[in-house]
C-alpha cells in the first residue's frame, strides 16, 4: 500500500490523542505565528493561517494559545523569529524525503536532522535532489463505508477537485486538488455531512518506492524520529510498505 494515505491517518489520530500535547501545541503555534507573520492575522484573508487554526482546534488547542501565536506573528507580542527550511534527503531503500522545518537556529536544526537520518539508515541530500518527485496538493481522505465512489466523485469534482483515487486495498478515497481549492472542497463535503478523516495541504509523491519488511520497519522508525523533533513540522516520503508492517505503526 502507498504510505501516504495510511501515514496521514496515523499522524492525524496521533495529533488528536497524543499524550505529548505540549509538543503538538508548540508545533501548531509556530505554524500559526509564521502564517500570521507572512500573510497577516486575519484568517479570512489568509488561507494558510485559517488552515493552521483549524488544525489547532481539531486537537483542542486553547483559544488563548491560538490568539497569542497570532499576535506573536503580527508583532503585537514579542516572540522568536522562525525560518522555514525544507531539507531533502533519502531514507532506507532509497526512499525520497522532504523534511519541512521551522527553526530559530538553523545550525542546530540541520545538525540534528542529519544525525537522525544517519542513525536510521538515511542521509541528507542537496537542495532539489528529491523535490521534483513531489507535487504540492490539497489532500482529503474520506472513509469508503460512508459514501459510494460515484456520489463522492460527483460532489468533489463539481467543487473543483482534480482527481479521486480509489485503491481497492485502502479504507479511504483520496481526493486531490490544487492547494487553493482545499477550503472550498472541504467545506462542500462537510456541508453534506461527509466526515473527513484527513484534510491538509501536502506534498504528494509522483511515484513510490516499494520496501521489504526490514527497510519498511527502519523507514517507519525514521519517520517517527523525524516527526518527533521539535523543529520538524511535516515529513513527506514516497515509501510503499506491506500492510502488516504499517499496521504495527501504532505510534
Amino acid at each position: 500500500m502507498s504510505g501516504h494515505s495510511k501515514w496521514s491517518q496515523i499522524k492525524h489520530k496521533k495529533a488528536a490523542t497524543d499524550s505529548k500535547k505540549g509538543k503538538v501545541f508548540s508545533k501548531l503555534s509556530k505554524e500559526i505565528s509564521v502564517a500570521a507573520r507572512i500573510g497577516g492575522g486575519n484568517p479570512e484573508m489568509n488561507s494558510r493561517l485559517r488552515l493552521a487554526m483549524e488544525k489547532a482546534r481539531e486537537v483542542n488547542m486553547p483559544s488563548d494559545n491560538i490568539k497569542r501565536a497570532i499576535q506573536k506573528g503580527t508583532g503585537e507580542l514579542p516572540g522568536s523569529h522562525y525560518d522555514e527550511i525544507m531539507y531533502e534527503g533519502y531514507g532506507p531503500g532509497g526512499v525520497a524525503l522532504m523534511i519541512d522545518t521551522m527553526t530559530d537556529n538553523k545550525t542546530r536544526t540541520v545538525s540534528e536532522i542529519r544525525h537522525i537520518l544517519s542513525k536510521h539508515g538515511g542521509n541528507m541530500g542537496e537542495a532539489g535532489c528529491v523535490s521534483w518527485m513531489f507535487d504540492k496538493k490539497g489532500y482529503v481522505l474520506v472513509e469508503k463505508k460512508i459514501i459510494d465512489e460515484d456520489t463522492l466523485m460527483s460532489i468533489a469534482l463539481d467543487a473543483g477537485a482534480e482527481d479521486i483515487k480509489n485503491d481497492p486495498e485502502e479504507e479511504n478515497y483520496e481526493v486531490i486538488m490544487v492547494p487553493e481549492d482545499l477550503k472550498k472542497i472541504k467545506e462542500t463535503l462537510e456541508a453534506k455531512n461527509i466526515k473527513l478523516n484527513f484534510a491538509d495541504v501536502t506534498m504528494l509523491p509522483k511515484t513510490y518506492v516499494k520496501l521489504g519488511a526490514k527497510d519498511a520497519e527502519k523507514m517507519l522508525k525514521l519517520m517517527e524520529a523525524l516527526e518527533d523533533h521539535d523543529d520538524v513540522q511535516n515529513v513527506y516520503a514516497n515509501f510503499d510498505v506491506p500492510d502488516e508492517i504499517m499496521a504495527k505503526a501504532n505510534i
